[in-house]
C-alpha cells in the first residue's frame, strides 16, 4: 500500500529525520495556524477579543488535547501492527478509531453546548471578554467533529509511518486559516466569532482532503456507513494505550486552565490576553519537540513491534539530541527579545508589559521539556502509557497548579510567579522519568498484538 512507510529497516538516522521533518513542518505550520487568530484578532479587534480567543480557545484545546491522547493508542497499535505485518488488526483499529471519535464528537457538542456557560463562569473569564469567549467556544464546539477528525485521520497515517500527507493536508488548511482569518477579522470585523469560524472551516478542509487521499489509495476503511463499526478487542486495547496518554493530556491541559484562572483573579483582561499571547508563542516553541517525540513514539512503535528494541533506544537518544538543540535556541530568543515577541501581538503597553514578565520565568521550562517530552515518546510506543498517565498528573495537579498559586498569588510574586510553576513542575517529572529509566521496566512491551 502507498500509504505506508517501514520504519523499521534502513538507517535509523535517515528514517527519524525524514519521518520527522514533515510531522515537525506540520507543527510549524499547525502552531502558526492557532497564531494567526492571536495575532489577527490582536491587530484588528484589540484586548477583549484577545482574551475571548485566548479562553474560548483554552477550553477547546482541551478538547482537543484529550482525543490527540485517545489517538494515540490508535497509532500505537498501528505502528505495532505495521512493523509485525498484522493486515486483520491493522483493518479492525482503524475501523474502531474512527468509529469511536464520530461518536465522541457528537456527545462532546450537545454536552459543551449545554454547559459551556458554566464553564466560562468557573474559570472566571472576565465581563469584559466574556460575549467574545463564548462566541469563539461556541463556534469551535459546534466545529469539533472536523477539528476530532483531521486530528484522528493524521494520526492514523503517522502509525503507518506516514508524515508527509498530513503536513500537505494542515498546510492547506494554515494558508485558508490565515485568508479567512483576515477576510472576518479585518474586514467584517468579527472578532473572536470570525476567528472561530476560520479555524472551523479550515479544519473541515483538512478532513475532507484527508479522506479523500485515503479512499484514492485503497486505504482499508472507505468511510461508507456499512464500515462504520466498533470492534470490543481493539476499543480494549485502544483503551488499554489510548485513556492513559488520553487523561493525562486532559489533567494537564485543565491545569493550565486553572493557571488561566489564576490569571484572571491576578490581573484581569490585561494579563488574560498577554498569558495567552505567551501560549500562542510557547506552542510555536514546543512544537518542533512536540513533532520530535511523536515521531520517536511512532519509529520506537514499529520497532518494537518488529522485536527491534536497540533501533528504538536509538531513535530515542538522535531525536532527544535534535530537541535539546531547537528548544534552547528558542530559550535564548525568549530571554533576548521578550518584548519584540509580545508586540507582534498587539501594541497595548500593559499587555507587553504582562506579557514579558510572564514569559521570562515560564521559559525556563524550554530547558527541561526536550528531554520529558522525546522519553515519554519512546515509552509510549512501548505501551507504557500508564506511567505517563501517573508522572503527568503528578507534575499538573501536585506541583504545577499549586506551585502557581503559592508564587504568584500567596507570596505575591504576581504572574512571574505564576509562570515558575512550569519549570518547577518539568523538573519533578524528569526525576521521575529518568529514575523509570533506570529501573528498567521500559524494556517490557505493553502492548499485546497477537493476531485479531
Amino acid at each position: 500500500m502507498k500509504i505506508e512507510n517501514d520504519l523499521s529497516k534502513g538507517k535509523v538516522l535517515t528514517k527519524l529525520v525524514l519521518f520527522a521533518l514533515p510531522f515537525l513542518a506540520s507543527n510549524l505550520v499547525q502552531s502558526f495556524y492557532n497564531v494567526a487568530d492571536m495575532l489577527i484578532v490582536g491587530n484588528f479587534s484589540g484586548t477583549e477579543s484577545m482574551s475571548g480567543v485566548n479562553i474560548g480557545g483554552q477550553v477547546t484545546f482541551i478538547l482537543t488535547n484529550v482525543v490527540i491522547g485517545l489517538c494515540m493508542g490508535a497509532t500505537v497499535l498501528i505502528g505495532q501492527y505495521v512493523g509485525a505485518g498484522q493486515r486483520i488488526g491493522l483493518k479492525r483499529v482503524t475501523a474502531t478509531i474512527i468509529t469511536l471519535l464520530l461518536v465522541v464528537a457528537l456527545v462532546i457538542t450537545a454536552l459543551m453546548l449545554v454547559f459551556k456557560g458554566p464553564v466560562l463562569r468557573l474559570i472566571q473569564t472576565p465581563a469584559e471578554s466574556y460575549r467574545e469567549s463564548d462566541q469563539y467556544l461556541t463556534v469551535t464546539v459546534i466545529g469539533i467533529i472536523f477539528i476530532f477528525g483531521y486530528n484522528a485521520l493524521s494520526a492514523i497515517l503517522r502509525g503507518m509511518g506516514n508524515s508527509k500527507h498530513p503536513f500537505y493536508f494542515v498546510l492547506i488548511a494554515c494558508i485558508a486559516n490565515v485568508v479567512l482569518d483576515l477576510l472576518f477579522v479585518a474586514v467584517f470585523q468579527w472578532a473572536a466569532f470570525g476567528a472561530a469560524l476560520a479555524t472551523v472551516i479550515s479544519q473541515a478542509m483538512s478532513m475532507f482532503f484527508c479522506i479523500s487521499y485515503m479512499i484514492k489509495n485503497d486505504f482499508q476503511f472507505d468511510f461508507k456507513p456499512r464500515s462504520f463499526k466498533i470492534y470490543g478487542d481493539q476499543l480494549a486495547l485502544i483503551f488499554k494505550i489510548g485513556l492513559p496518554t488520553c487523561l493525562q493530556n486532559g489533567v494537564t491541559s485543565i491545569s493550565f486552565l486553572f493557571l488561566t484562572a489564576i490569571v484572571n483573579v491576578i490581573g484581569g483582561v490585561s494579563a488574560s490576553a498577554a498569558v495567552g499571547a505567551v501560549g500562542k508563542f510557547n506552542s510555536f516553541a514546543f512544537m518542533p519537540t512536540i513533532a520530535i517525540s511523536a515521531s520517536i513514539s511512532a519509529m520506537s512503535a514499529q520497532n518494537i513491534g518488529a522485536n527491534q528494541l536497540d533501533r528504538a533506544v536509538q531513535s530515542c537518544r538522535i531525536g532527544t539530541a535534535f530537541s535539546v538543540c531547537i528548544t534552547y535556541l528558542f530559550f535564548v530568543l525568549v530571554q533576548v527579545f521578550p518584548a519584540s515577541i509580545l508586540a507582534l501581538f498587539g501594541n497595548d503597553p500593559e499587555m507587553i508589559q504582562n506579557g514579558v514578565t510572564f514569559i521570562r520565568s515560564f521559559s525556563f521550562d524550554f530547558l527541561i521539556i526536550p528531554f520529558i517530552f522525546c522519553i515519554n515518546g519512546f515509552l509510549i510506543g512501548g505501551g507504557h502509557t500508564m506511567f505517563t498517565l501517573i508522572n503527568g498528573m503528578l507534575s499538573a495537579v501536585l506541583l504545577r497548579v499549586p506551585v502557581s498559586y503559592i508564587f504568584g498569588v500567596v507570596s505575591g510574586w504576581g504572574l512571574f510567579g505564576v509562570g515558575l510553576g512550569a519549570p518547577v513542575a518539568s523538573a519533578g517529572t524528569l526525576l521521575v522519568v529518568i529514575g523509570y529509566l533506570i529501573s528498567g521496566k521500559w524494556k517490557h512491551n505493553a502492548v499485546v498484538t497477537t493476531p485479531a
